[in-house]
């Protein structure tokens, strides 16, 4: 146990190195905001000033809301940038692009690891909740306010990889782009940190952008559901022989029961564990009164939820009593993946573990006397 531990903290101080030598200063200031944003992160993944490694300060502009509000807006776009950066380079994933003939078109993209599709290796897949915030994020305000380690995706799929897991991460929220911000948005998201051509949006554009008035639809990524059901119906039942696990946050377990409505016995099949972190599913409205489907949940599905109890401690409802119901150990929405990971991982092995348990119990014995019986027949 201890080899364990030591090993894991081994695997998370070497991450974290990697993000401070992806230095996330680098963004801003090839971003013409070297003045507004003085940020980086520290050792331990925390957004500091870079002088008085302070935390984030909102009200930067005395009493002007609505340009401290578009200089945030600024600052979770480089975010952005910079998470897709981590997942490419620190966890090794590639950048997919659906759907992938349609080079000329708006599209959204999700993140997989190498062989995903090929490998014998367990599949979890990550569905982030809904927001402003893009793929490898679970919360773009608990990665200012908290940083990396527990906004972010990157310490869950470090530890999906460390378990030999293969990895999807979905980008449910990239659902339209803005014609006006389109081509400076596309000159970020399209480039490198290295590159000597990489171009940045003004300071001017980022601190005048205002609600995208003309949007454009990501096609096959309208909305969150319609992301999810393209990705499994063209990646996730491709695998064969693969045990799917997801965890889903937030909206992201509305979006899952969405999907285990419409590809019933496709999910039930491939789909070995669902932890679900405060969803916002809705068992009644979208799976009805089937049998199969309520008895599938009740045991392939098990949810951590916000609460003042310790870690794992029952915390059913009333409203919330369709499948095993703990605590998350925290009461904010945004910190309940971070807070509850430990837990679900050990889920995910205790699950697992039964699932081959029984499949191998399933396998006949060949014994001596079963090989002569057929030799002689």
């Amino acid at each position: 146990m201890e080899m364990e531990l030591r090993d894991g903290n081994m695997k998370k101080e070497s991450w974290l190195q990697m993000t401070q030598e992806l230095s996330f200063q680098k963004f801003i200031e090839q971003s013409n905001l070297p003045e507004e944003l003085q940020y980086d992160f520290n050792e331990k993944a925390e957004l500091r000033h870079i002088e008085t490694q302070r935390p984030f300060v909102f009200n930067y502009y005395k009493n002007v809301p609505e340009r401290n509000s578009k200089r945030y807006q600024a600052l979770g776009h480089l975010l952005e940038q910079y998470i897709y950066e981590l997942l490419e380079k620190v966890c090794k994933l590639q950048k997919v692009y659906i759907p992938p003939e349609a080079d000329k078109e708006p599209r959204s993209f999700f993140f997989m690891s190498e062989r995903a599709l090929t490998n014998q290796s367990a599949l979890l897949v990550l569905l982030q909740d809904h927001g402003v915030f893009r793929a490898g994020q679970w919360s773009q305000q608990a990665i200012i306010h908290h940083g990396l380690q527990h906004g972010s995706q990157i310490p869950c799929i470090q530890m999906a990889l460390q378990a030999h897991y293969d990895v999807i991460v979905l980008n449910p929220n990239d659902n339209s782009m803005d014609l006006k911000m389109g081509k400076e948005w596309k000159g970020l998201s399209t480039q490198t940190i290295e590159s000597s051509s990489l171009k940045m949006v003004p300071t001017e554009s980022f601190l005048s952008l205002q609600q995208p008035l003309q949007c454009i639809a990501q096609k096959c990524s309208n909305t969150p559901e319609e992301h999810m059901t393209y990705i499994w119906d063209y990646f996730i039942s491709k695998t064969e022989g693969k045990d799917v696990a997801f965890i889903v946050h937030g909206y992201g377990g509305l979006v899952f029961m969405d999907l285990l409505a419409h590809r019933k016995w496709e999910v039930m099949r491939k789909v070995y564990a669902v932890a679900l972190i405060d969803s916002q599913h809705h068992i009644g409205h979208q799976l009805g009164n089937d049998v199969q489907l309520l008895s599938w949940i009740k045991h392939h599905c098990r949810e951590w939820v916000t609460s003042p109890k310790p870690l794992n401690k029952p915390a059913a409802t009333v409203l919330k009593k369709e499948f095993p119901t703990v605590s998350a150990g925290t009461d904010k929405h945004s910190l309940a993946p971070s807070s509850s990971l430990q837990s679900i991982f050990k889920y995910f092995k205790r699950v697992l573990k039964a699932k081959m348990n029984i499949n191998s119990s399933h396998v006949p014995i060949i014994t001596r006397s079963s090989t002569k019986i057929k030799q002689s027949a």
